[in-house]
């Protein structure tokens, strides 16, 4: 691989479901979901240069790994990651750490080799109940995972930032210095209910890089939310400098769903379901619907609650364009039966969602929904707002 620097595109968070032999590792995910089926699936289908495998901790994938690399189906890169086909694959775990006087939070740990990611395992080990299976709780402060990831080589990026449940600061605190060293943050990953525009309201944020992935739960969707980096070569080194931005590397756009497409943006009742409108530095939480206070504040009103613009010096530094997303499947009338017929044209989605001309698009599925995926790159679609674990909808 030359140094020449190009445009490629990732998506760092997707969960494996269960192993080869059935064994199950992300207990809500789909079967499918093996590391071989997630490096063929973004290989050969999505288009996607760089995945993150998350759960790659378990002893029983990494032997499913192994068994590549000694095959010769997959290769160990120099860089760092595992080589499919087109695709690189990240090695990583998610984790969920609870410090004292703190709610529970989600990390995302990456590392560079099947070794590190083997001595990693070791470490977590005797610090976990069982250490087979995704995000599972970790009986350390959450600073001293990152101190063992770091000194590993590897990456920390706290997952899904702002969602209600298990989240840096959506269900841990209010500042990050109170759990993690903000200079071991490699990056911060946004979450499908929010967009740069709303993280960069919360000053402590402007010096993180954001990402923008899918926490895919099955094949399907894989690179719902995906980041374009300007890289030298697809390895773990260079996606490293890229979220630093040295030597030339860079985030170049993030894709993520429209917020309100995100299925905790608006804050909802448990009780009864309904979206509630918190008023402006309103603290009681009672759902006007029915009365009840089982509210869980979505994203959009938890954000608000932590802009501290006083606290800004200069704004926010320049950012990569936040680009509106809408995946295949978000798109009305386009069925498997014409997203197949996508694919079978145009080649992987990548290939549908940004260079496949529109009037192509009307030639193969119809003018309606080749229209929406040409509104959805001029991020020119409007949608009814998600919340309560519901997803938002294009109008």
């Amino acid at each position: 691989m030359n140094d020449e620097l190009r445009t490629v595109y990732a998506d760092l968070h997707i969960h494996i479901g269960r192993t080869e032999a059935g064994a199950p590792v992300k207990i809500t995910g789909s079967r499918d979901l093996t590391f071989f089926n997630i490096a063929r699936e973004a290989s050969v289908r999505k288009g996607i240069d760089i995945t993150g495998i998350i759960d790659c901790q378990s002893p029983a994938v990494q032997e499913e790994i192994e068994r590549y690399l000694e095959s010769g189906d997959m290769t160990e890169l120099d860089g760092g990651g595992i080589r499919y086909g087109n695709t690189t694959v990240l090695l990583g775990s998610e984790l969920e750490v609870k410090d004292p006087g703190c709610g529970p939070a989600h990390l995302l740990c990456f590392l560079p080799k099947l070794s590190a990611m083997k001595e990693f395992t070791a470490w977590l080990t005797p610090r976990m109940t069982n250490v087979s299976l995704s995000s599972q709780r970790v009986y350390a402060l959450a600073r001293e995972l990152q101190t063992e990831t770091v000194g590993l080589g590897g990456l920390v990026i706290p997952a899904h930032i702002f969602t209600p449940h298990k989240s840096l600061y959506g269900s841990c605190c209010s500042r990050m210095e109170e759990v993690l060293d903000p200079a071991d943050v490699a990056a911060v990953e946004l979450g499908l209910s929010s967009n740069t525009e709303m993280a960069d309201t919360i000053p402590e944020l402007h010096r993180h890089a954001f990402v923008t992935n899918s926490d895919a739960h099955s094949l399907g969707k894989i690179a719902r939310e995906y980041n374009a980096f300007r890289l030298a070569a697809p390895t773990f080194e260079e996606v490293a400098k890229a979220l630093r931005g040295e030597d030339g590397r860079a985030i170049l756009a993030n894709y993520g769903l429209k917020p309100q497409l995100g299925k905790y943006h608006r804050t909802y009742c448990e009780a009864c379901d309904a979206l509630v409108d918190l008023a402006d530095g309103q603290t009681e939480k009672k759902c006007p619907a029915c009365g009840s206070r089982r509210i869980v504040r979505g994203v959009f009103d938890r954000i608000a609650a932590l802009a501290r613009p006083e606290d800004a010096v200069g704004g926010p530094p320049p950012r990569p364009p936040y680009r509106n997303q809408v995946p295949l499947e978000f798109v009305p009338g386009l069925g498997p039966r014409k997203r197949e017929a996508l694919l079978a044209r145009f080649g992987t989605e990548m290939n549908v969602l940004h260079r496949a001309p529109e009037a192509e698009l009307a030639e193969t599925i119809g003018a309606a929904p080749a229209a929406v995926i040409a509104a959805a790159r001029a991020g020119d679609v409007s949608v009814a707002s998600g919340g309560g674990g519901r997803y938002g909808k294009i109008k």
